[in-house]
């Protein structure tokens, strides 16, 4: 997998939340007490979340060691804060003391890892949760180019409770003009998100119009109910998650998560690489790694996954804008169609195209 990363910067925080939803990935993987799950790391979210129903070890893998930095930032302040302390420390909720709370949470970091966060207080001072590359995209959107579209109020009206037909009434007829759909192409264009959110090296493989097919992506859910409690959308368009958080950060899974945290490993290196030192996974979150493969290395990568893994595991993983099946690259592999088409339509991270359940048989 070396390959697809020659060309990508692993020296800032690139996402500072995961942008997949946990709660589509949990029923996907439905994981059990006994499972071996390897996980993308990314920012650490998802792998928190998949620690709710016990398994026997989740392994977060990643190749970038800043992400994995964060990752352990985040599992010290689950291991030693309270919830309401822990909103406060990650910038959910509004706090002063997020740099009292930092003397708590870095007692349990590796003393490397104490330094490369003292050296970074002023993040963790404004909320780590804003801090990455793709967060501070949105909020130049959110800050920047939204209100030349939508007043705060309307866009509180996007949110508002009311019944399909009148979610859709509102999206056509006082939501998408052609401002919104003019400075929105613009924005998540190819050159633009390059730029300002994504590595480029992310975006090689893809071969159509960014800002277009996000657009689309855009209008088939703001035109639907399930828009208005979706936390992803909020952080876009109003710049916080608010009251409804992801799904590691709510309180219930809090609790659950921190009991388990033990049982989360954080491993530096490529999947590949974490099979030699873990053996029989059954689960996999594989994020949306394939999106930045060429078709021969995702060949080579899916069989990888797919030889390595255990008896009947399960491979969960998303497709943006580049289509990558599993099961047309792997023998031995059969796609949970029902599963991931109702999981698909159900997923807040509306710009994904599609989320894939593949069995080993």
């Amino acid at each position: 997998m070396q390959e697809q990363l020659i060309n990508v910067r692993h020296d800032y925080i690139r996402y500072a939340n995961c942008w997949e939803d946990a709660d589509v990935l949990l029923d996907g993987l439905n994981v059990q007490q006994d499972d071996r799950v390897l996980s993308i790391g990314s920012a650490g979210d998802n792998s928190f979340s998949l620690l709710v129903n016990n398994p026997e070890l989740v392994v977060a893998v990643d190749i970038n060691p800043i992400q994995l930095n964060l990752i352990e930032l985040k599992k010290s302040a689950i291991t030693t804060l309270d919830h309401s302390s822990f909103l406060e420390f990650l910038g959910f909720k509004e706090s002063s003391r997020r740099l009292d709370l930092f003397d708590i949470v870095k007692k349990h970091l590796a003393t490397n890892l104490q330094q490369f966060w003292e050296n970074r207080k002023e993040d963790i001072e404004n909320g780590i949760i804003y801090q990455g590359k793709l967060e501070r995209y949105f909020i130049l959107f959110h800050s920047k180019i939204l209100p030349f579209i939508h007043s705060k109020k309307r866009i509180d009206r996007l949110f508002a409770e009311k019944s399909l037909s009148q979610q859709k009434i509102f999206f056509y007829q006082h939501w998408n003009s052609w401002r919104w759909k003019t400075l929105f192409k613009v924005f998540f264009s190819n050159y633009v998100m390059g730029k300002f959110g994504r590595d480029p090296a992310f975006l090689k493989e893809v071969n159509v119009s960014v800002g277009s097919f996000i657009l689309g992506q855009a209008e088939k859910h703001l035109s639907s109910i399930e828009c208005q409690k979706n936390y992803l959308l909020n952080y876009i368009l109003k710049g916080e998650f608010g009251s409804f958080l992801p799904h590691y950060a709510r309180k219930a899974n809090f609790e659950i998560i921190k009991n388990n945290i033990e049982k989360l490993t954080i491993f530096s290196g490529l999947a590949e690489d974490a099979f030699q030192q873990y053996a029989e996974f059954n689960k996999f979150n594989l994020s949306n790694i394939f999106e930045y493969m060429s078709p021969e290395l995702f060949k080579t990568v899916a069989k990888n996954l797919v030889e390595y893994g255990a008896e009947k595991a399960t491979y969960a993983y998303w497709n943006l804008m580049v289509p990558r099946d599993m099961t047309k690259a792997v023998k031995h592999l059969k796609k949970e169609e029902d599963i991931s088409k109702n999981l698909s339509k159900n997923d807040k991270g509306f710009f994904y195209s599609n989320f894939n359940v593949d069995i080993k048989l």
